[in-house]
């Protein structure tokens, strides 16, 4: 049945078209849904300032002629474009020096055995500080630890790459994932409040409590379900995973790198703590909106790149400043996809913004709701259910992201709860049915360490082995959100809930 059903999912997500199509469809959409909105003239009342907004009709001279004179304007001024892009050329140092495998590895190979399971689930899910690269490197070297601790390795690939794609936008720093959502739920919440702004640690405080509650509930479904489930495949007799441990060099290399990361950090410090660090806000109420965390982008792109600058010259894959500089470009080559959705998404959300439809459907979405009395964890439930279903067939975080904020962000801002909170649902939303997801982008990754033990491998296998964690960690980070939501605590710096 399982089998099936996911067979399905792959027939009918395979049935999509490419993500940039289908936001030109929605383009289309969008255009012909203002024509007929501004035929019968639809408006509705801000509840916020009593203002009447019209809808416009994008379908005139005037909108065509708006549309030539901004299509390349929507594009470049695309909030995510250049944070994405920057972050993503100092991440490639990092991890194309061989520094963030080195430092995961270090990391989890030096712990105590009791808790080797949590460590490996939170170096997972903080492995999204270098994108993917935690699906790519945590998972093996799991499995390296579980062959090793007498259990099947095939459970330790499993575990990696569920605490990487489950937990993917946990985190115990602020990463790309944060960075990203952050820039598009700034650049829907600033067609309600010009000027307002949501930064990358928006969230941060609940990421942490996150992280540390999928590695418990992680350690309980690994040993409950997966170590007895994997023990019916057979063992290889030379494995393909080889126990590679960092040399002399490369230990040295990592120290370097880590003594040089803290002195960064430590004269960094010095422009926040003193009264007259000049990245400090002068009111101190206002830390979170300080220049510090205006310029948090710069700051994580050079901690990056110099660690992994560091790393590299000294394990010797950096041999000049080339290798670093074709490091970032080999980086931005793999932007290609990317760039030419978010041509997409950046032309959607200025049409949506400029037709009024957004707001329109936000306040008369938000009276609906309250006139049918769903508000508060029932309505968080439907939202988080929701985007899990659409994550099935739409694996780009960001993607996703853009076409639902517009609606969401502005209804729920009418009902009370912050862009910020939003963001958060949407965040567990997203987070956890990438693992059984067969239209993820790591998912043939997955398929493929699997048919090492299993020849006949498929949908159904990896949706038998990964499922248990997408509905236990689903239960997790609900009940954490229950708890935070009914205690009112601040979900991230300078961000409530209401």
């Amino acid at each position: 049945m399982i089998e099936k059903f996911f067979k399905f999912i792959e027939r009918a997500g395979n049935k999509l078209p490419h993500p940039a199509v289908l936001f030109f469809y929605l383009c289309l959409i969008v255009l012909g849904a203002s024509w007929l909105a501004g035929v019968f003239e639809w408006s509705a009342i801000n509840p916020k300032n009593g203002e009447l907004i019209v809808a416009k009709n994008l379908i005139t001279e005037n909108g065509f002629k708006d549309f030539l004179q901004h299509m390349v304007k929507n594009f470049t001024h695309f909030a995510p474009l250049g944070l994405v892009v920057v972050m993503l050329m100092g991440v490639s140092i990092s991890e194309k020096s061989g520094f963030l495998e080195s430092l995961i590895r270090s990391v989890i190979r030096k712990v105590p055995s009791m808790v080797v399971i949590p460590i490996i689930i939170i170096a997972g899910a903080c492995g999204n500080i270098g994108s993917d690269a935690g699906i790519v490197i945590v998972p093996p070297i799991a499995a390296i630890i579980f062959k090793r601790l007498g259990k099947h390795p095939l459970a330790g690939l499993v575990l990696g790459y569920a605490a990487a794609t489950a937990g993917f936008t946990a985190n115990l720093i602020p990463a790309g994932t944060d960075v990203l959502l952050s820039a598009i739920t700034t650049e829907v919440f600033d067609t309600i409040q010009p000027g307002a702004e949501i930064v990358a640690t928006s969230n941060w405080y609940f990421m942490i409590a996150a992280t540390f509650v999928l590695a418990i509930v992680g350690t309980f479904v690994v040993k409950k379900f997966t170590i007895p489930a994997c023990e019916k495949y057979p063992r290889l007799d030379n494995e393909d995973i080889t126990d590679q441990r960092l040399d002399s060099r490369q230990k040295k290399a990592l120290l370097w790198s880590i003594i040089v990361a803290i002195v960064y950090l430590g004269l960094l410090s010095l422009t926040i703590i003193p009264e007259n660090g000049f990245l400090r806000h002068p009111d101190p109420t206002k830390f979170m909106r300080s220049p510090f965390f205006k310029s948090l982008i710069p700051i994580l792109f050079f901690l990056f790149v110099i660690v992994g600058y560091v790393y590299g010259k000294i394990a010797g894959t950096i041999k000049n400043a080339g290798d670093a500089a074709h490091f970032m470009i080999a980086g931005v080559r793999s932007l290609a996809p990317y760039i030419v959705l978010v041509f997409m998404i950046a032309q959607f959300i200025t049409f949506f913004k400029w037709s009024h439809m957004d707001q329109l459907i936000a306040i008369n979405g938000a009276e609906f709701l309250k006139s049918m009395n769903i508000s508060g964890i029932p309505l968080f439930l439907g939202f988080i259910i929701l985007t899990a279903l659409i994550n099935l067939f739409i694996g780009s975080g960001s993607a996703k992201w853009a076409m639902m904020a517009p609606v969401f962000i502005t209804m729920f801002y009418h009902l009370g709860l912050s862009p910020a909170f939003t963001q958060l649902l949407y965040r567990i939303g997203d987070s956890v049915t990438n693992g059984i997801s067969p239209l993820y982008t790591m998912f043939p990754l997955m398929l493929g360490w699997i048919e090492q033990y299993d020849e006949d491998a498929g949908v159904g296998t990896i949706a038998s082995l990964l499922l248990p964690y997408a509905i236990f960690t689903f239960l997790a980070w609900f009940a954490l959100l229950v708890v935070w939501y009914l205690l009112g605590i601040p979900i991230g710096m300078g961000e409530a809930i209401r």
